[in-house]
């Protein structure tokens, strides 16, 4: 009996110095608002957001309330640290001492269970990477004639799709997409993605659609409390994740087959290795090699190719949607672009 009533003293001792502890700001954590138990701000914040209109619009009223542009708070056990106004903001963006990326359940699971690519990484891999990258792209076309020539023609393509709406009010966001996407897709893989009612495109674009709406910038309830994926796993956008994540890697696998296939043909005909894309570029460099390394292999490549996909399908097309919205609603934009223009 003493043997229980001492783990059950230990127990709530333990108990009580946790929820304390979670409660506590770090030394010299940014003003914000004051924390839950376990919770942190995660219920507050998302609340608080949705009734401002956004995190941004929130942000700014608690930079109001707490007279500061630097915002600390806590979402789940992970403390965030927010930063607001032109002069803070550029200063995080130029210091080297920020270009780390957190490592966390929800990153892992946007990369398919490893932490690759570019986007989400840091260090050595993310400099050798990303150098690679922007200089193989660069090689084909990307800032080049070649790009703005193949921007031409998706605009073309786009138009058509648009004169096809008989001038009825349309969410363009998914066409837009597709057109960013194929820009982006002959620097990557050397040819356009089709775009028909029912292609794989229409429908990755729809999954990531899904995607964006589920979770924020923070990464939603996933990030704060992953275990709530055995717990619900719709819900909390769990199962949507590793949908897409397998058809995402069964598409990206089939290209890099393709590019396989046409270099051992290459080889056995002794004609030069076939060149022009980002992928063929990869390829070359791990033949280089001789074998996978930890840097250059299959995983990486796919990584990285998921990286220019979701830049392409979700924040280049969405800066073009909401520029086209403001048109929509500034006749005098219209005027101006107009007058530029002609």
């Amino acid at each position: 009996m003493s043997a229980l009533i001492f783990l059950a003293t230990i127990s709530i001792g333990f108990l009580i110095y946790s929820m304390f502890s979670s409660m506590r700001r770090p030394k010299n954590f940014p003003p914000g608002p004051g924390f839950l138990p376990w919770l942190g701000n995660t219920l507050q914040f998302r609340r608080e957001a949705r009734a401002a209109g956004g995190q941004h619009m929130l942000f700014e009223q608690w930079s109001k309330r707490y007279e500061s542009q630097l915002l600390g708070m806590k979402l789940g056990q992970e403390y965030v640290v927010v930063a607001l106004g032109h002069q803070l903001v550029r200063e995080v963006q130029l210091q080297e001492v920020f270009e780390g990326r957190p490592d966390n359940f929800f990153l892992r699971l946007r990369t398919m269970g490893t932490r690759k690519g570019i986007t989400c990484t840091d260090g050595q891999l993310w400099y050798e990477h990303r150098n690679f990258a922007m200089k193989q792209m660069r090689h084909v076309g990307y800032g080049r004639s070649q790009m703005e020539q193949q921007i031409e023609r998706e605009a073309e393509e786009l138009l058509q799709q648009l004169e096809k709406t008989d001038a009825m009010p349309i969410e363009p966001v998914n066409s837009l997409a597709q057109s960013v996407l194929n820009v982006l897709w002959c620097l990557i893989a050397g040819e356009r993605i089709a775009s028909n009612e029912d292609s794989t495109l229409r429908r990755l674009l729809e999954l990531m659609n899904r995607r964006s709406k589920l979770f924020d910038i923070c990464g939603g309830l996933l990030t704060q409390f992953p275990w709530l994926r055995h717990v619900a796993p719709n819900r909390t956008g769990y199962n949507l994740i590793r949908q897409l994540n397998a058809e995402l890697h069964s598409f990206f696998m089939e290209t890099i087959a393709e590019h396989r296939r046409r270099m051992l043909q290459s080889q056995h005909r002794g004609e030069p290795l076939p060149e022009g894309d980002l992928i063929f570029a990869y390829l070359q460099e791990m033949q280089n090699q001789n074998k996978d390394t930890d840097s250059f292999n299959e995983t990486q490549l796919v990584m990285t190719i998921l990286d220019f996909f979701i830049a392409g399908s979700q924040t280049t097309s969405n800066t073009i949607n909401l520029a086209l919205m403001m048109l929509a609603l500034r006749k005098d934009l219209q005027e101006q672009l107009y007058a530029e223009s002609t």
